[in-house]
Order: C-alpha cells, then sequence, then structure tokens
C-alpha cells in the first residue's frame, strides 16, 4: 500500500532545486498544497532507486522543461505543515540543491502554475516562506565563495 502525502504516517523524502542561470535564480508558483499559490523551487519527491541530483533534475525538467546540472547539496529543511486542529498535514525533509541551468526558457508545467528567471534583488518581494528565501541566499553564498575560491 502506497504511503500518503497527505497526513502520512512518517516524513517524505523531498529535493527542492536552486537553479542559477548567471545571476538569476528560477522560481516556480506551486500549483498544489503546500504552499500552493506561493512562490518557491521546483522539486518533488524522491523517488526509489533515484540519487538526489537524478531527483533533482527530472524534477525541474518536469516541472519546467529545463535540463539542468545539479552540483552541490546546499542544506537540508524540515517542511511540516499541520491543518486547523494541529495535527501535521504534511511532512517532507526537503535536501536542497544547487543546480545550473544547462539552457532554455522555463514553461510552467507538472506541479508548477507558473515558472520565471528572477534576480537575487527580486526574491525577497516574491517569496512568502522564509526557508525558502534562507536556502536561497545561502546557495548565493556559496556560489560566491566558490567562485572567489576557483
Amino acid at each position: 500500500m502506497p504511503m500518503r502525502r497527505e497526513y502520512p504516517s512518517r516524513p517524505w523524502v523531498g529535493i527542492g532545486v536552486v537553479v542559477w542561470q548567471g545571476d538569476e535564480v528560477l522560481l516556480i508558483r506551486r500549483g498544489k498544497p503546500p504552499r500552493q499559490g506561493q512562490w518557491g523551487l521546483p522539486g518533488g519527491a524522491q523517488q526509489l532507486g533515484e540519487t538526489m541530483f537524478d531527483a533533482a533534475a527530472r524534477e525541474v525538467l518536469e516541472e519546467t522543461g529545463l535540463a539542468v546540472a545539479p552540483y552541490d547539496v546546499i542544506t537540508a529543511v524540515d517542511g511540516i505543515s499541520r491543518d486547523e486542529t494541529g495535527t501535521i498535514q504534511f511532512h517532507y525533509t526537503l535536501v536542497e540543491v544547487a543546480a545550473e541551468c544547462r539552457s532554455g526558457q522555463p514553461v510552467a508545467a507538472d506541479d508548477a502554475d507558473d515558472a520565471c528567471w528572477v534576480v537575487l534583488s527580486e526574491v525577497e518581494t516574491l517569496v512568502e516562506w522564509p526557508e525558502t528565501l534562507r536556502v536561497i541566499m545561502l546557495s548565493a553564498e556559496q556560489r560566491r565563495a566558490r567562485r572567489t575560491a576557483g
């Protein structure tokens, strides 16, 4: 019997992807709960037998049509959402991965209602969940450090 994502019996492993193209980051408008209608990162549940980087590339392709090259784990985030009674409705352990876009323009599909490239200075005006904002900024810092060291 497959485990349900809503009101699960244990956490799901999810992959979030911070996709970079030059100095822009990819955002998607979520088409499903949790955080439906909010701007965030492409991603989704990791499948059995799939590496984190394979899951990251698959999810970005499914949601935006973009081919990406994942290259680093940024951090991990607890995504726990409760309903109005306080019962856990969604529980994800989210592994956040950085990736570079190989080419192309995003087209929303699958779980995404919209997708676009955004300069870093505009991210704060669009992203509502503080953890997503923190992850994007952490990825930006890691990219700067990597460029400086390289």
